[in-house]
């Protein structure tokens, strides 16, 4: 299953809709031909708001940069954060082309001149491979469809045309109250490979009806997205295209949010929670995952403690590998937190693992204690599993996301594994025709004469 359980909060409902949950947006995903695809899923999405909106976006920090990223970054500087929407597309990248840049800019031409706006003012995402060149021709064949079909109705439509290795499209959206109106945050997302901290390999699209300025929507984003998708490891690797953009049309009708007060705590919050629920859905659907790890630090003497030990452990790939396994391992854990950049007593630290299936208590102050195996094996099959560590007395706590995962990670977390366990390595390694210790990548059937 690859479904999240969405955890409740007070004042905030989860509806249906996606991007198209808040008043007057609409969406669309055509199939176009940029992929290669006999089933002809789409490949082409719009998103539009009736009213132009105040815009902000996050990009990956990446040095190398994809067209549509410095397009759009582009399209936001000279809007002074305004735009109506959104057109993503998926297959090709557009990143490392010397026309890419163009090509970029004719797709926003192309879907402007369908709505009747100025090219500035649509954003644009692209996700796919890396240095194919982009054609050009489906996105002239296709934009007129994708437009015509635009509706409320058709917002998962536009969540599957971003999909590449994503095995299920990502949405979620959520009903808030503000100074007496009724107000929505919708979002989808995509992502599956490539993804650690600091943006991952995804694309974001955010959508709200509460009228806020465009500084603390920036300001909002750019500090939730520090709390969610920076806090996503699936597999160490940085992509060139992450983009989150959130647009804002103000029909809520909601008194407009100008300063830092008790609505934009509300709108942040509604943020947070649309944001971390997409994080979550990205980290289940990992290349190869089978469960959702959630690791939450308690007791920091501040978050960025906090973030630093979460984001170490989830980023394990031994860790990976023993939740793979069901293997309640919990040293794994320990190991992880001690090698993380915070400051923190190894003395007070505590772990536990959790799940639906109940928890169990793995270690207090720094130091194994006596467990169940057998409750521990039950707590651990489970397909959501809760890492929650304390470091001591403190008062701050962070989450961060990952996946036990059946490819990269555990194959690389199974070498290391095997390259130790293996009786018959010393120098060199272990010659048996299995054995790819040498290399310390080892397949799951490894080495037949390891141990351990």
């Amino acid at each position: 299953m690859k479904q999240i359980e969405k955890v409740l909060y007070d004042g905030f409902t989860y509806i249906d809709g996606g991007v198209c949950a808040a008043k007057g947006f609409r969406a669309n995903g055509v199939y176009c031909g940029i992929k290669e695809n006999p089933t002809k899923k789409p490949d082409l999405c719009l998103v539009v708001s009736d009213k132009l909106c105040r815009a902000a976006g996050v990009f990956t920090s990446n040095k190398v940069k994809a067209a549509p990223v410095l397009v759009s970054k582009a399209h936001l500087e000279q809007t002074g954060g305004k735009a109506w929407g959104m057109v993503l597309s998926s297959k090709n990248a557009n990143c490392c082309n010397a026309d890419g840049i163009d090509k970029a800019n004719r797709v926003c031409e192309l879907a402007a001149e369908q709505m009747g706006v100025q090219p500035e003012e649509l954003l644009i995402a692209q996700t796919g491979v890396i240095g194919q060149i982009l054609p050009i021709e489906p996105f002239e064949q296709g934009m007129g469809k994708v437009y015509d079909g635009l509706s409320a109705e058709n917002h998962e439509q536009a969540a599957i045309a971003i999909m590449t290795t994503d095995t299920v499209p990502k949405e979620v959206a959520v009903e808030f109250q503000l100074g007496g109106k009724t107000c929505h945050v919708g979002a989808m997302g995509k992502g599956s490979g490539m993804i650690c901290p600091n943006m991952a390999t995804t694309l974001n699209v955010v959508t709200t009806d509460c009228a806020i300025s465009a500084e603390l929507l920036q300001t909002a984003l750019s500090d939730v997205v520090q709390y969610t998708y920076n806090c996503l490891y699936i597999d160490g690797d940085q992509s060139t295209n992450d983009t989150c953009v959130v647009l804002a049309n103000g029909l809520a009708e909601n008194a407009e949010i100008t300063e830092q007060n008790d609505d934009y705590a509300v709108f942040r919050q509604a943020l947070y929670i649309a944001m971390s629920n997409i994080t979550k859905m990205l980290a289940k659907d990992g290349e190869g995952a089978t469960k959702l790890l959630e690791c939450t630090v308690t007791g920091a003497k501040d978050r960025e403690n906090a973030l630093a030990v979460a984001k170490s452990v989830i980023a394990s790939d031994l860790l990976k590998c023993a939740m793979f396994g069901a293997d309640a391992n919990w040293g794994r854990v320990l190991c992880a937190v001690g090698y993380a950049p915070a400051e923190f007593d190894i003395d007070q630290v505590a772990v536990t693992l959790a799940s639906r299936a109940g928890s169990v208590d793995v270690c207090k102050n720094g130091a194994g204690i006596d467990f169940s195996e057998d409750i521990a094996k039950t707590v651990l099959l489970e397909d959501e599993i809760e890492i929650l560590v304390s470091v001591g007395d403190g008062p701050a706590a962070a989450t961060a996301w990952g996946c036990g995962s059946t490819t990269a990670a555990a194959r690389r977390a199974r070498a290391a594994t095997m390259a130790t366990a293996c009786t018959k390595i010393t120098v060199p390694p272990c010659a048996s025709p299995q054995c790819r210790a040498r290399r310390r990548w080892i397949s799951i059937t490894a080495c037949s004469e390891a141990t351990g």
